[in-house]
């Protein structure tokens, strides 16, 4: 039997204690995975354990029942609300409404009251999750998917066949909402095999991208308008986006699509999402972005992937023409030397097998150099170091004496962009760590320093950022905040006179109470009691 999981939240730890202890749980079909002292740290655990249900009361210092529950509507909207309340007012059960609690109970509480209201709870649970399970449902909503003129009409959309006037005329045509300012393309992909056949699709492959559709309009369109559509195998949505800079908040909010998505089916999914396009025509650009960011998926591992934090001049690339040439691009940015050997070959063995006059070789040529001259640029690298220092830029086929000398030399050119492309990965992803730890000792001080503001000051999305820096690190970037604050407190208690509420604005802290809070929390006394204790120890005490 599945049990849902709750988090309890109230600031008197009698009433927590009772309503954790007098509660039958897996009896009833729960599990309580926590409980919290306040709203912050509710938030807090809500982020890591995700629970189905979560019971607060409405009054607790440092953020209220209500504004956990706006954050769990907006974050995790998903989720059950029940909130506690020792005041029979209106008001506050009209605020209640607002922040779609699902029910409202008075205190004192009483331990059958939620017994029942857990009974409650679980069959609308369980009838929310069959409806995203059944599978019967999901294949009639296959069959009965898309029209096809308007399938067909989005498909050829993102391979960029219709002009700017012909795409308003069709979309009118076909009542699809597509009108706004920017646009940006995102491709999802689930297996439903890899969790070992495990998850509600597994068997179902055909029904996967239809079951992402569902959950990805259910929650995407609360904050951005979208189309989505099923393409080879894959769920293609078309965003819409009032602003360029919305495509950080637009990629940090596919990363909660993409959980909620992992949560509810069991369902391993990748994302790739493309560059903003300023034109209709040029969603293409944002389609073929969006598809060469999931193949990063092999680095990067099954999460959302934003095109330019990986190849930032995307948009600017040239099409591949030949299944070949699009096997030793993707041998050169994630493979090795068995791979481009083997690419290499194919296209040499083309080459032998053509017959074709000598000028129709040299255009091949220097289409396949224009293509790693542009891997050579979007990686930023020396271009020496790759082709030589002898190297003039063009390709002479009559500078080799057979097809194994242009084979060799070419091995050898991939070879060294593998090599390169692989160190600068690296080194990238060493100076962001180091430009972050440099910014957060310049900028400990300002209480408005987050994730959020780090990105916007390194031009890369959170997601990207998040993975970035706890690979280098070890640890997240609120915890490495946390310690730079808490390292520096010490120092002031330790060397100053300050005041306590003094210290809390010098290390970033505006609300004294939280400053003592979390220093409690993490070294175990509070900062009084820690100087009190320096001083003493001074004093031989």
């Amino acid at each position: 039997m599945v049990l849902y999981k709750v988090l309890l939240a109230d600031d008197e730890e009698e009433i927590r204690m009772g309503i954790r202890n007098k509660i039958n749980w897996e009896e009833n079909g729960f599990v309580l995975v926590g409980d919290a002292s306040n709203g912050l740290e509710a938030w807090e655990m809500a982020e890591k354990i995700r629970p189905d249900v979560v019971m607060t009361d409405i009054k607790m210092p440092f953020m209220s029942g209500l504004e956990l529950g706006e954050k769990l509507a907006t974050e995790m909207p998903l989720a059950k609300l029940v909130l506690f309340s020792g005041f029979d007012d209106f008001e506050y059960a009209k605020q209640a409404i607002k922040v779609n609690a699902t029910e409202y109970i008075l205190k004192p509480i009483d331990s059958k009251e939620i017994t029942v209201l857990l009974q409650r709870l679980k069959k609308q649970l369980d009838k929310e999750m069959k409806e995203r399970r059944d599978v019967e449902l999901l294949r009639q909503g296959y069959i009965q998917s898309l029209p096809i003129l308007r399938q067909q009409f989005l498909s050829s959309l993102v391979e960029g066949k219709f002009s700017e006037k012909r795409i308003k005329e069709l979309a009118e045509q076909y009542d699809i909402p597509i009108s706004g300012e920017y646009w940006t393309v995102s491709v999802v992909r689930g297996d439903a095999v890899e969790n070992g056949g495990k998850g509600s699709l597994s068997g179902q492959v055909e029904l996967v991208p239809l079951s992402l559709q569902q959950i990805v309009l259910e929650n995407l369109t609360k904050r951005y308008p979208s189309i989505a559509f099923i393409y080879n195998d894959d769920l293609v949505i078309i965003s819409i986006l009032k602003h360029p800079e919305e495509i950080l908040d637009f990629v940090n909010t596919m990363s909660r699509v993409c959980r909620s998505i992992k949560d509810v089916l069991e369902l391993s999914v990748a994302c790739g999402i493309g560059t903003v396009s300023e034109k209709l025509t040029q969603i293409r650009h944002s389609f073929e972005g969006a598809v060469n960011a999931l193949s990063y998926r092999v680095i990067m591992g099954n999460k959302v992937i934003y095109i330019e934090d990986m190849e930032p001049d995307f948009s600017k690339s040239l099409e591949w023409d030949g299944e070949n040439q699009k096997q030793l691009l993707s041998a050169i940015k994630f493979e090795g030397e068995e791979s481009i050997r083997t690419a290499v070959a194919e296209i040499m063995k083309q080459f032998g097998n053509a017959r074709l006059p000598m000028n129709q070789y040299h255009i091949y040529m220097t289409e396949l150099l224009s293509e790693l001259f542009k891997i050579v640029r979007s990686y930023q690298l020396d271009i020496d170091s790759v082709f030589g220092s002898d190297f003039t830029g063009s390709f002479q086929m009559q500078d080799y004496e057979s097809l194994e000398d242009i084979e060799h030399w070419l091995v050898g050119i991939c070879l060294q962009l593998h090599k390169r492309i692989q160190r600068e990965r690296m080194d990238s992803a060493k100076l962001l760590a180091e430009k972050t730890k440099q910014f957060v000792q310049e900028n400990f001080h300002n209480s408005e320093l987050s994730v959020e503001l780090m990105c916007s000051y390194l031009h890369v999305s959170p997601a990207y950022f998040s993975t970035i820096f706890k690979r280098e690190t070890g640890s997240s970037f609120i915890t490495y905040l946390t310690n730079v604050r808490l390292e520096e407190a010490m120092r002031l208690l330790e060397s100053t006179e300050d005041k306590t509420y003094i210290i809390s604005q010098k290390v970033g802290y505006m609300e004294p109470n939280y400053f003592s809070y979390v220093f409690k929390k993490h070294f175990g006394v509070s900062p009084s009691q820690y100087r009190r204790g320096k001083r003493g120890e001074e004093h031989g005490e």
